[in-house]
């Protein structure tokens, strides 16, 4: 299981751009659904690659599900040649995505993400519409199960702001 709070705030203080999806997203959003890793959709400017390398560089980034012993180097070059990468870490499972099915690029997702704070660091969530496109378009049918939660989850938070709750 990730260890959520060390992994965003070393991220942040990484001053990573990157925007949580996913899961944790959907958590954040009211799911009751439990995660057990980090999906974020990172900025694929070389300077953020750079500081994406640095900062998970310490936690031994592998290939998940690839056999041991298979060379992997993880630095910003390995980031610029790849797009999206399922790690296992020292700090659980992240998955740095450069383009997500449905979304798009970190500069395509920004519009639709908002300030969050959690674990006492400040991050950049991917809101419940958009995020809800994210999970269509995978069509895993783990995905497809989450949806109909977040809609709902969707459909109340209307309802409040309607009633100016």
């Amino acid at each position: 299981m990730i260890q959520l709070g060390e992994a965003l705030g070393l991220l942040s203080r990484a001053h990573v751009e990157f925007i949580v999806v996913g899961g944790v997203a959907a958590i954040a959003h009211g799911s009751a659904r439990l995660t057990f890793d980090l999906d974020v959709v990172y900025a694929r400017d070389e300077a953020n690659m750079a500081r994406l390398a640095a900062a998970l560089g310490p936690l031994q980034p592998y290939l998940r599900g690839a056999p041991p012993g298979l060379p992997f180097h993880w630095d910003a070059a390995t980031i610029r040649r790849g797009l999206n990468f399922t790690l296992t870490t020292t700090l659980g499972d992240i998955d740095i995505i450069g383009e997500a099915t449905g979304g798009g690029t970190y500069p395509a997702l920004l519009p639709h993400s908002r300030p969050l704070e959690a674990f006492g660091v400040c991050f950049q969530c991917l809101d419940l519409d958009r995020l809800i496109q994210l999970k269509r378009a995978a069509g895993r049918p783990k995905d497809l199960e989450a949806v109909a939660e977040l809609e709902a989850l969707l459909e109340e938070s209307r309802k409040r702001r309607d009633d100016g709750a």
